[in-house]
């Protein structure tokens, strides 16, 4: 069986690795335990979990047993990764809720029977903690000096840094450490903002227990131009599809960028390598084809076959003749709203596809507003029942990408 470091640095999920040979010799002879964290700060998983749970599903498959380690701990402390202020802070019962949404994603990616998968909580040991005998235990073993020089820390210093989550990193390798201890769990994965915290662990099991412990951390799920994927107008990508409801996710893929496609096809489908290179080889229009493929494997993957055949049939509408679609984002408005006549711009802004009437005047002002494929010239437009077809509904269209179907309360 190939080795699964060989897939993963090929999909290109690799960026760093304790010891790279040692790793590699170590995944390659035999079957070993690892984890990778997941803080359930939201009620749904994004994105950037995906990229997560693709590579632990890959370990798997190549014989490695997957830990998704809650972080009902961690959690009440909140890691200052990449934030510019300090999070917001979570009820218990608030952190347990969102864990169990995350819970019912990671029971449909691993196989958890006959104990080939296991999901804890570190909840079960994190909140039973005594401060003292923690710091004597753990605390004792970091360096405040090599702390403070954490990327994590470094970038929060300016606008200031809690000793609450100045507490994150011993945590987070106590996690390291007790997962070794209780399960044999040789090593943690990561994203790669996480590498300071997962050296903090692999030196924790070195000090305290002499075990030899391995770190490996994935690239970020980055645009071509370096900025973070998923952002969508209402926010985070989510798996979850009542945050974001399978057409829109479909949608999201089907329109990246150009540079950006084999990169997606490579790390968030299982497609074989081959196809996704001749797939990321194609020029000018013929790109979509490949941006289709991707936005169907990935809404496949993560809503289901029938879903993703739904988004496609949907998504392939807008560009035929008729341009409506039950799985299109629509917002109801009230009869009389257009009865008694409403502008556009309020009526973009009533249905979330602006923020304010001075962004929809730019859009409209640089011919980027369509009203039934009709553009609209005037920013004083008025919506009215003339608009609507006859099943009640119009179709308003922002920029080159964006649907969104107004449909009239019956």
């Amino acid at each position: 069986m190939e080795n699964v470091f060989d897939i993963l640095k090929e999909r290109g999920f690799i960026e760093q690795c304790t010891d790279e040979e040692a790793i590699k010799e170590l995944l390659g002879k035999e079957s070993i335990t690892f984890y990778i964290g997941f803080d359930p700060t939201a009620d749904s998983l994004h994105v950037g979990h995906f990229l997560q749970i693709m590579a632990m599903t890959h370990m798997q498959r190549a014989g490695h047993k997957p830990i998704a380690l809650l972080g009902g701990g961690t959690t009440t402390i909140g890691d200052p990764t990449d934030k510019s202020d300090m999070r917001k802070m979570l009820t218990l019962e608030q952190i347990n809720h969102n864990a169990k949404n995350f819970k019912k994603v990671f029971e449909k990616f691993f196989d958890f029977s006959e104990d080939k998968a296991l999901m804890v909580n570190n909840a079960d040991w994190l909140l039973s903690l005594n401060y003292i005998e923690f710091l004597r235990d753990v605390g004792v073993h970091f360096s405040v000096n090599r702390m403070l020089q954490a990327e994590c820390y470094k970038s929060r210093m300016e606008k200031g840094l809690t000793f609450l989550e100045f507490n994150y990193m011993l945590m987070q390798s106590y996690d390291f450490y007790k997962m070794f201890q209780e399960y044999n769990c040789k090593m943690q994965l990561g994203g790669n903002d996480q590498w300071s915290n997962i050296i903090g662990g692999v030196e924790l099991i070195r000090r305290k227990s002499s075990g030899q412990a391995y770190g490996m951390t994935f690239s970020l799920l980055t645009t071509s131009e370096g900025k973070k994927m998923g952002k969508t107008e209402k926010g985070a990508l989510w798996l979850d599809p009542e945050k974001t409801s399978p057409y829109e996710f479909y949608q999201y893929w089907r329109n990246i960028n150009d540079p950006d496609v084999e990169k997606c096809l490579a790390l968030l489908t299982f497609l074989p390598m081959k196809q996704v290179r001749e797939l990321g080889a194609l020029q000018g229009s013929e790109i979509n084809k490949a941006k289709e493929v991707l936005a169907y494997e990935v809404t496949k993957i993560i809503h289901g076959e029938k879903e993703a055949e739904k988004a496609q049939e949907a998504a392939r509408s807008l560009f035929g003749s008729n341009a409506k679609s039950a799985d299109m984002p629509s917002t109801i408005v009230e009869k009389s709203t257009i009865e008694n006549h409403i502008g556009i711009l309020d009526l973009m802004q009533q249905a979330g596809l602006i923020k304010s009437k001075s962004e929809g005047r730019r859009l409209v002002e640089q011919g980027g507003v369509s009203v039934n494929d009709e553009k609209v010239q005037d920013i004083n437009r008025q919506i009215t029942m003339s608009d609507l077809d006859e099943d009640g509904q119009l179709i308003i269209k922002k920029g080159k990408k964006v649907y969104h179907q107004i449909k009239i309360e019956s």
